[in-house]
């Protein structure tokens, strides 16, 4: 379990084909207090470690997860959103985040406003997943590329959100631009409670 706060981003050093899966190798700062078996969000997609080489970390990617989420599109160079896993007795700065990713989005534009960025993402809407919660509300939490975020302007099939200097520089919200594919993980609160009606 996350809260979408993100530790840094890391940068991929390699990626292997394996069968339908990806191995993929970052370089981050904490990579020395890692242990195999833990698990790390990478752009919102809880994964686990399973090499530690020095000051590089491998994870591997299974096919469902590059199906729902951007990991698939990955190139060595690129940057990612890395939170470790939250610690229980700490406080939950951002929402609860579980890594597990819903869905893609497209980034439809990006503004700067007065020293924030206001960005636009659509994705596909589809309504028997959206009676399961797989949707956003206004002034909602929503996970972005494992980025905790509050919506503003939500619609059936996107939403805005607006994004603050620090975020923008610590995140790669600052390589985020129109047709940018990002990750998206709804809330898991509003899951629960969509799934609850159906029973009333």
């Amino acid at each position: 379990m996350f809260s979408g706060i993100v530790e840094e981003v890391a940068t991929v050093t390699a990626l292997a084909l394996d069968r339908g899966n990806i191995d993929i190798s970052l370089r981050c700062s904490f990579t020395g207090e890692l242990r195999i078996d833990q698990s790390v969000s990478h752009n919102g997609v809880c994964l686990t470690v399973t090499a530690i080489d020095g000051d590089i970390y491998t994870v591997t990617a299974v096919r469902e997860t590059l199906l729902r989420s951007n990991l698939g599109l990955l190139k060595v160079g690129d940057i990612v959103n890395v939170e470790r896993s939250m610690i229980m007795n700490g406080r939950l700065d951002g929402h609860i985040v579980q890594g597990h990713v819903d869905q893609i989005a497209i980034c439809a534009s990006v503004k700067e406003t007065a020293g924030s960025w206001l960005f636009t993402f659509d994705y596909l809407f589809d309504k028997d997943m959206a009676k399961q919660g797989y949707i956003t509300v206004e002034k909602g939490s929503v996970c972005v590329n494992g980025v905790s975020l509050t919506v503003c302007n939500s619609r059936d099939n996107g939403f805005q959100v607006a994004i603050i200097p620090y975020t923008y520089l610590n995140t790669n919200f600052h390589s985020i631009k129109e047709g940018t594919v990002v990750n998206l993980e709804f809330d898991i609160v509003g899951k629960y409670i969509s799934k609850l009606r159906a029973f009333l």
